[in-house]
């Protein structure tokens, strides 16, 4: 459902895990890594996100650390949405399979 409203598949999987993990930290290679995307894309998606608030970055040597900014005006709107969204899909696979 969520993939109705955010288009991008790369800025989806990334608005998942920042608003279902809101502690979770991590820089462009471990993110990559984690949600099987090409580094390049989502270090653009991450740099749009930073713009806008909904992600902060700070540098620890040469590698900048992103994480979620709690304070993002529509955060905990947002983490709900991702949040009942994944539990529809879970709902529906279990009736499928009950089938």
């Amino acid at each position: 459902m969520l993939d109705t409203f955010i288009t991008s598949r790369v800025r989806r999987k990334i608005i998942v895990v920042y608003a279902k993990y809101p502690d979770f930290k991590t820089h462009v290679r471990g993110l990559a890594k984690l949600i099987k995307e090409d580094a390049g894309n989502i270090q653009r998606e991450l740099k749009r996100m930073e713009k806008i608030g909904f992600l902060i970055s700070e540098r620890q040597g040469n590698t900048k650390i992103y994480y979620t900014n709690k304070h993002f005006p529509i955060f905990k709107e947002l983490q709900s949405i991702v949040l009942k969204s994944q539990r529809m899909a879970q709902q529906r696979r279990q009736h499928a399979q009950s089938l």
